[in-house]
């Protein structure tokens, strides 16, 4: 009896594992002890001889019946088990055994206490599933939200902006058909040239408004990689610009290549806007980690138009497009009172 009693308390060690297992272990042994005490004869095992046999149970069974009932509740079987032990001890034991009594409070208090915990930890479970539930639903709105804002804004560009390029494109055109001066078509066919390419990109802008945000990186990935147009676009941005490229730009990615395009678009088109007549050096690094873009500008020559400064929102956008692809973006001021933009790009 000794070994079963030490062989049962080890196996308690069990009870957060195998809950169930544990239990009906329980059970198992208490039937058995009460079969032995049922069959022996009196002479042999008297009521105080029976009762040295239970001092196991009352250190055993609470923490049995609370693992059974707490923590193997979810198919029946460890409550089940908790209901054997209380069923052994009625029909074993005679009504005014003191063992009774004990047995029913060391058994079915634990279990009614796992109950409890059982039943408190699925209300919390239940809680956090209907909050992460919320969140998520919560997160669904607000892209839905944002996804009606930039589809409106998609439309309110398409329909003022585009429009107004448009009828200034087919103006250039009728210009140079009417113009006398070489000088006037030339200018005319610039205007005409840079409004066509202006309403490919406002296009493109409103195809990626009405998309998910995603969608910026995937329309990059597979458009046109420009690395190869930074030459033209250096060469007709109308600022005394000097291109230098290190390394293979074929071993670019599209998006990446497509990003430092528009860091050069968005340098030189500042350095138009706010330093007329300034010099300015734009160079590239291809390296095997990525792309270093660098665009610097001397002082301006004269003071910039008022009609033509900017809002400042283009390099918000470009910084937001470069941390888009995990880079990095650095704008600022020059010592000899020029301007620096630089740009690192991950491969």
């Amino acid at each position: 009896m000794l070994v079963v009693q030490c062989a049962l308390a080890a196996v308690l060690l069990l009870r957060r594992r195998a809950p169930v297992a544990v239990g009906w272990l329980l059970a198992a042994a208490t039937a058995v002890l009460a079969v032995v005490e049922a069959a022996a004869p009196r002479s042999l095992v008297s009521v105080d001889t029976a009762g040295d046999a239970y001092p196991w149970l009352p250190a055993a069974a609470p923490f049995a019946a609370y693992a059974a009932t707490a923590f193997g509740f979810r198919r029946g079987l460890g409550p089940a088990a908790v209901l054997v032990v209380l069923a052994t001890h009625f029909w074993a034991l005679p009504p005014d055994s003191p063992w009774l009594l004990q047995g029913v409070l060391f058994a079915g208090g634990p279990a009614l206490l796992g109950l409890y915990v059982a039943a408190r930890r699925r209300l919390l479970a239940s809680l956090v599933e209907r909050t992460e539930r919320a969140e998520r639903e919560r997160h669904l709105l607000a892209e839905q939200a944002r996804a009606e804002e930039r589809s409106a804004l998609a439309a309110e560009i398409h329909d003022l902006v585009t429009h107004r390029v448009s009828l200034m494109v087919l103006q250039a055109g009728a210009l140079r058909i009417s113009a006398d001066q070489p000088e006037t078509r030339a200018a005319a066919d610039e205007i005409r040239e840079t409004g066509a390419q202006a309403l490919t990109e406002l296009r493109e802008v409103i195809g990626l408004l009405r998309e998910p945000p995603a969608a910026l990186l995937a329309a990059a990935e597979v458009g046109e990689a420009p690395p190869g147009r930074l030459s033209a676009l250096v060469g007709e941005s109308g600022v005394q610009a000097v291109l230098v490229e290190d390394g293979d730009p074929g071993r670019v990615r599209p998006v990446v290549g497509r990003a430092a395009y528009r860091v050069v678009q968005e340098a030189l088109t500042n350095v138009r806007k706010h330093a007329p007549g300034a010099a300015a050096t734009v160079t590239l690094r291809y390296r095997p980690e990525g792309v270093q873009v660098s665009v610097r500008n001397g002082p301006a020559a004269a003071p910039p138009d008022p009609a033509v400064v900017g809002s400042g929102t283009g390099l918000l956008g470009l910084r937001e497009r470069v941390e888009l692809l995990e880079g990095s973006l650095k704008a600022g001021p020059c010592d000899d009172g020029g301007f620096l933009l630089e740009a690192r790009l991950p491969a």
